[in-house]
Parts: structure tokens; C-alpha cells; sequence
């Protein structure tokens, strides 16, 4: 089988989690690696869990949340997906700090934000 992507939930609030986990799980592809919401836990999480994609909550100003430029620093191939509470807005984040909006935030859209990792990585 084909390596998944690993993803690590570390969104807020729970439903929204919860909402993710269950779409996830779904998907042979891709496996949820864990759920840390503590930002300095979660440092440690990615390496722990060897993460793809790092799942967080899109701050309300649109503005790249805190923990990304640190984790983009340390884990170079990770890609970052932050979601709007209300699943309306959704940015991916690379290593470059680069932001790319997302147009479709259904849950097909989500889950090929999510794949994006798996096909960064193999080229």
C-alpha cells in the first residue's frame, strides 16, 4: 500500500475536530496520527507522530496562526491546513510561508487540501 498521509488534528473547538476525525477516517488514504491542542505539545507531536499535514484553526483575522511559521521552520515538508470555525475559509501553508486560498471548503475540497502532502512529497 501506498504511504497515507498523516494527519494530526490541532483545531479548535471540538465539534469542528470531531467533524475532521470522522471525515478523515473515512478516507483509506489518509489516517489520523492524534489530537493535540496545546501549541508546545504539538511541536513535539509531529515528530512524535511523524505528521503530513498539521490541521489548525484559522484566526479570525485571516492572518497566519502563530505556530505555523515554527512548525514550517522545523519540519520543512509538513503542510499546514488551517480551517475557518465555521469550515467557510481555509488556507494552506508550506515551508516558503506561502499562502494559498482555498476556494472549496466542502469536504472534498478539505480532503484534497489534505492529499496535497502525500503528492508534495513524491515529487
Amino acid at each position: 500500500m501506498d504511504h497515507q498521509v498523516r494527519v494530526l488534528l490541532a483545531n479548535r473547538p471540538r465539534a469542528l475536530r470531531a467533524r475532521l476525525a470522522r471525515l478523515l477516517q473515512r478516507q483509506s488514504d489518509i489516517e489520523v496520527v492524534g489530537t493535540v491542542l496545546d501549541p508546545i505539545k504539538l511541536l513535539v507531536a509531529v515528530e512524535d507522530t511523524q505528521a503530513d499535514v498539521v490541521v489548525v484553526t484559522l484566526p479570525d483575522s485571516g492572518e497566519i496562526p502563530g505556530i505555523c511559521s515554527h512548525l514550517l521552520h522545523e519540519y520543512p515538508q509538513l503542510l499546514i491546513l488551517a480551517l475557518s470555525l465555521a469550515c467557510t475559509g481555509a488556507c494552506v501553508y508550506r515551508q516558503t510561508i506561502t499562502l494559498e486560498q482555498l476556494s472549496d471548503t466542502s469536504d472534498e475540497g478539505i480532503l484534497t487540501a489534505v492529499r496535497m502532502a502525500k503528492a508534495d512529497s513524491t515529487a
